[in-house]
Order: C-alpha cells, then sequence, then structure tokens
C-alpha cells in the first residue's frame, strides 16, 4: 500500500506517516525497489496501535520508547509492560478527571433543570 493509500485509509496526513516514522514512532517501512514506501501488513498494524495510542492520549517519547525497545527484541517484554502499565494508570487518572468534570457539569445542567441555578457559584474544582 503506497503513502497516499495508508494516508486515506488511516485519516493521518502523508506528512505525519513520514514523521511518525522519522520519530521512531513507526518501525522502517518496507519500500519498493524505486524506493517508495510500501505499507505491508505489519506497518499497518503499527499504524494502528499508534492512532489509537495518541487518541488515548499516550505520550509520544513513551511510544517511541515503546518501539525502540520491541525493535531490541524479546528481552525487553518487561520494560515494554511497564511502559504501556505507566501510560494505563496515567489514562485512568485522566479519565477519573474527566469523570469529575462531567458530573459537575450534568449537576450544573440539572439545577438549570429544575431551576435551582440561581446563586450557585460559576466556580470551584471539578471535584467540588
Amino acid at each position: 500500500m503506497t503513502i497516499a493509500e495508508a494516508s486515506r485509509k488511516y485519516g493521518l496526513t502523508a506528512d505525519t506517516l513520514r514523521y511518525y516514522e522519522r520519530i521512531g514512532l513507526l518501525p522502517p517501512v518496507p519500500r519498493t525497489k524505486g524506493g517508495i514506501r510500501d505499507y505491508d501488513e505489519a506497518s499497518c498494524g503499527w499504524i494502528e496501535l499508534m492512532k489509537c495510542m495518541r487518541s488515548a492520549g499516550v505520550q509520544i517519547e513513551a511510544l517511541i520508547e515503546y518501539v525502540a525497545l520491541y525493535r531490541q527484541g524479546e528481552d525487553t517484554a518487561g520494560q515494554r509492560r511497564a511502559i504501556l502499565v505507566e501510560q494505563r494508570d496515567q489514562m485512568v487518572a485522566r479519565m477519573e478527571e474527566m469523570q469529575r468534570s462531567l458530573d459537575r457539569l450534568n449537576r450544573k445542567i440539572e439545577a438549570y433543570d429544575n431551576g435551582s441555578w440561581r446563586g450557585e457559584p460559576a466556580r470551584g474544582a471539578c471535584g467540588q
């Protein structure tokens, strides 16, 4: 699959795909004899993984480290797992903060629905 086809399939620009490869977010993509990127099934799997992880808020630096460790072989499985666990824990914390924000927003909407919005503070932390 060409870079243009991969770009359309995954909703990423060709520049983004090149950048991901250049910084090590994707392992080197196989190339044709003419030097054109030829995204194979493995390359597409990496694109899908990175797109998923980035949309989940996983840090680029952590993903670069993960890919570098992957390329070093099976001996790094424990280190790769540790990266994933750390990123999961950070995601859980973000989700909890988002839930507190959503709960507060719902309380504010409910206050408007039942007419008790008058005098309700507009300030304060999300958890309050």
